[in-house]
This record gives structure tokens, sequence and C-alpha cells, in this order.
């Protein structure tokens, strides 16, 4: 039974608004060509298959449904479609493995913002989600200390946490800019936040600040030789720049030139870099510390 007057085709456009969708974006062209090694792949040239993407999400958004976009990774693909014995090569089994991906890998939502944009956003939350995956296994799978019986990862957040908070709170007033860096196999963990020290303690997102305090706490648990920067904005005053060298669990102030050192060198070629204007380079500063911490002693 209907309501008068509805048609059976407007109802099914009204029941396909309430049916959500998900897009598995190729990032790149590496990845298109990739994928071209499935003959039921259709696309021929990466920028007919951009500009079909971005018509499907318009059409979407017109729709009025909730459009998500995710990033396919062929390699991830491939290795979904042994474990669970698909053909690759097969329209339906791309389908469900973005489906798959929407409920476990990165994804945002379509809201109609440039492709470009959107692109740049999913790439940047996939990064995201890969350095808070690694992180959490980390402090998963590190074990028990040998000495004490303590759960390292679980200690290591704890202690990560307490280090946040002390630093926090001795940054004062301004907005904060945090950068993490811990090296971990071939390549680096880097984790941001932001922070507004306006309120006592300094308020920071939830999301941000627990994947934040989960690579700190990842080189904490391997015992890795990280580093921790800090910019701290101030209306009317040049932006300050402060750094820590994580070691042994604790973060170690650098000294000024240090400081310097870092922001002023080339990470790829190690040749100096002009300073940027308007911004002071600081030695961190001490952070506080309690009479009940036993890290690193006991772990």
């Amino acid at each position: 039974m209907t309501r008068t007057g509805t048609t059976q085709a407007s109802l099914r456009r009204a029941l396909r608004r309430e049916v959500p969708s998900t897009v598995g974006l190729l990032a790149d062209e590496h990845d298109f060509t990739t994928m071209r090694q499935y003959r039921t792949f259709v696309f021929d040239d990466h920028p007919t298959y951009v500009r079909q993407v971005e018509a499907l999400l318009k059409t979407l958004a017109r729709q009025g449904g909730h459009t998500t976009v995710t990033l396919f990774d062929p390699e991830e693909y491939a290795a979904y479609c042994a474990e669970t014995a698909i053909d690759p090569d097969h329209p339906a089994s791309r389908s469900r493995f973005t489906a798959h991906l929407a409920v476990t890998g990165a994804r945002i939502a379509y809201t109609g913002q440039p492709f470009a944009d959107l692109l740049t956003d999913l790439v940047d939350t996939a990064v995201r989600h890969a350095t808070w995956e690694y992180a959490t296994t980390v402090l998963a799978t590190t074990g028990d200390c040998a000495t004490c019986g303590k759960d390292i990862g679980k200690a290591a957040f704890e202690r990560a946490t307490t280090l946040l908070t002390r630093l926090l709170d001795a940054a004062g007033p301004g907005t904060h800019h945090l950068v993490c860096s811990v090296p971990a196999a071939d390549d680096q963990l880097l984790a941001a936040l932001q922070a507004d020290g306006s309120t006592r303690p300094a308020s920071v997102a939830e999301e941000p600040a627990t994947e934040f305090t989960a690579v700190l706490a990842a080189g904490i648990a391997l015992g890795a030789r990280g580093g921790l920067v800090l910019r701290t904005l101030t209306p009317g005053a040049p932006d300050r720049l402060h750094g820590w060298r994580l070691t042994d669990g604790s973060l170690v102030p650098l000294t000024e030139a240090e400081v310097f050192a870092a922001y002023c060198t080339d990470n790829r070629t190690g040749e100096p870099l002009p300073p940027e204007p308007g911004v002071e380079h600081r030695a961190g500063f001490p952070l506080p510390t309690d009479p009940d911490d036993d890290w690193p002693a006991h772990h």
C-alpha cells in the first residue's frame, strides 16, 4: 500500500536516497596502470577514468544519498581476492572489496568538494590510517616487560599520554602545532596535532590526540630515537619553534642551534635552507617530572 499519487518510480528514487554508496578510487596513474591487467577493467587511460569517477560522484550527490570515497589499492585487492578465493578479474569482486574497505579502510564523505581536494584529503586520511594501524600493532605485540611483567604497549601509551599532557601544560597560551616523528622499519611514522592553549588543560580533538599519542607511544615501546617539534602561534608575535629528542622514554630538549638545524636543513640533500621569516628558533623547554615516574627503569 502506498500514498495516493506516488508512482513506483518515485518510490524507488526515494528508497535510493536512503541507500549509502561507496566509491573505490585509484589514487594515481601507477595504481590505475596496475588495474589494467584485468580484462574486465574497461578504462584505457587515467584522465578519462578520473573524469568518469568525478561525474559519478556528482550524480550520486544530486540523488541526495550519502557517498563515501575510499582508497582502492591494487596490491591489497589482489591479496584480498587470494584470501577470499574470488576472481580478481570480475566487477563483482572489485565491488566486494570496495564494500570491505568501507568498513575497514580509510574513507571520507563526498560532499561536493573539488576532486583535487577530495584526493588530497583521502590520501592524507589513508596515511593517517596506516600510521595508526602500524602504531597500534606495535603497542599490541611488544609483549610484557621481562623485569616487572607489565604490558609494555600499555605502559608506553600511558607514558606518552603523560608526556603530551606535561608538554601542553608547559607550552602555555597560543595555538600549538605538534609533529612527532618516529623511525619504523624503512619508513618514518609521522603524526600531527593542533592544540588550543587558551584553556587549561589545552583543548585538543580526541581522534588526532589519540593517533598522536599512539605514535609517540610506539617510539617509546620500540626504544626509537624519534623527535617532537612544537610550533606556537600567538597573535602579534613571531611563531616560536621548540624541539625535543625522544630518548629512553623521555623528551630531551634540543638546543636552540639543534632546533635551527632541524628546520633549516633539507632532509633529502643535507643542504642548508634559508630560515623562515617571522619565526624564532628556541630550545626545547624541560618538562615537569614526577617522583613516581618509573620509566625506563622497569621497562
